[in-house]
């Protein structure tokens, strides 16, 4: 990896920032097993950890541990086909249908609207909707023993599509937004259709081998996860009684391109800042990327949300099960806070309010006044909203 895995907080700029500690210690402190926080800023780099890297014992996260970090695949997906559309191989307002024939696609559904949530397809891993009704999918993080006892299953993304599409639209193409895994796996294939490919591939061509992101890894099928890592853990009931397992291998396959990849906090700032910094896009589609949606703030693939000081603050967040990762920037890509964190994941998201509110202050205390937005991406994937 990138630097020592036994940095001590605070000693990769010497810097004493006990605000950060504080911070992070308050995350902890709201239920989370562990955390581990990157800041890029005008005052240098700053890391540090709080917390538990395992139940039961005394070691905190690594620094730059391996972590899954959920929806934040979604943003190096997106990258990938606004990639392609600026070489002139996709065109964003024409029908997905027309590059993936064999799903039979409502042709009002464009590949802009994939990107930005407003196609309307239902999320495979499960809806739930304002009322509080949910409408399962695969067995995922919502469904307990269920999932649990399916977490080794591998799942091809056609088969995700396929059930996504038997069940009913959320809304009529365009006419609404909703957050759904599904729009981020029919990405996949049509990044893999057109470039012949397989998204690995072409995600380290493209992006991890340009930028050296060599602790990214995208995992397939794979239960794997390098070391070292914080441990990830699910609580579910059984016969009456409450178990928590140690869930940190898994088969990824269940979320797939909508969150399936591992990454470091030093990747991740790697990334976001070159992103936003147009190393990775022409100007006309990185501003396209960072247009948000009006209801949901979501871009094609990023988050965009007024800061409280007349800034702009990008973003995008993400769970996989017991694992998460943080990542937001300035639009420059001056300024960035990564994070991964570790926790004990349920099917009733019980930590979701808890952790919100000290996001919002970690965020506030990095960017002064720039808001967190919602946990929804944390809590993955019930209602992964970004």
């Amino acid at each position: 990896m990138s630097e020592s895995l036994h940095t001590t907080e605070n000693s990769a700029a010497g810097q004493d920032r006990p605000e950060l500690q504080k911070a992070i210690q308050e995350i902890v402190d709201s239920g989370l097993a562990g955390v581990s926080l990157r800041v890029n800023d005008e005052r240098g780099e700053w890391v540090g950890s709080a917390g538990v890297a395992e139940l039961g014992e005394a070691a905190k996260p690594p620094v730059n541990g391996y972590v899954r970090i959920g929806s934040n695949t979604k943003t190096f997906t997106a990258t990938l086909v606004l990639q392609l559309v600026a070489e002139g191989k996709i065109e964003l307002d024409t029908p997905a249908a027309d590059y993936l024939p064999e799903f039979a696609l409502d042709r009002r559904i464009t590949v802009r609207m994939l990107l930005q949530h407003t196609s309307g397809v239902f999320n495979f891993t499960g809806e739930l909707f304002e009322d509080g009704t949910v409408v399962a999918g695969i067995p995922s993080t919502i469904s307990g023993q269920e999932w649990v006892d399916n977490r080794f299953k591998t799942y091809p993304p056609e088969e995700l599509v396929r059930l996504a599409l038997s069940k009913p639209a959320r809304f009529e193409p365009g006419t609404g937004w909703s957050y759904s895994n599904t729009n981020y796996v029919l990405a996949r294939l049509l990044i893999e259709k057109v470039t012949g490919r397989s998204c690995a591939e072409e995600t380290q061509e493209r992006i991890l081998g340009p930028l050296g992101l060599s602790d990214t890894v995208v995992p397939y099928t794979s239960p794997e996860i390098p070391e070292p890592h914080a441990h990830a853990y699910y609580r579910y009931e059984e016969g009456g009684q409450q178990k928590t397992v140690d869930i940190t291998r898994q088969n990824p396959s269940w979320i797939s391109a909508g969150g399936d990849m591992i990454s470091t906090t030093q990747d991740l700032h790697t990334f976001i800042s070159a992103l936003a910094g147009g190393k990775l896009l022409p100007a006309g589609l990185l501003a396209e990327m960072r247009t948000p949606h009006p209801k949901s703030g979501f871009g094609l693939g990023l988050r965009v949300q007024d800061a409280g000081n007349g800034g702009t603050l990008l973003f995008h967040n993400g769970g996989a099960a017991g694992h998460a990762a943080l990542m937001y920037s300035t639009p420059d890509g001056s300024k960035t806070l990564t994070a991964s964190l570790n926790y004990v994941d349920d099917a009733a998201m019980s930590l979701a309010g808890a952790f919100l509110k000290a996001m919002e202050r970690l965020v506030d205390e990095v960017f002064g006044g720039e808001q967190a937005g919602s946990t929804d991406e944390v809590a993955e994937p019930t209602q992964p909203t970004d």
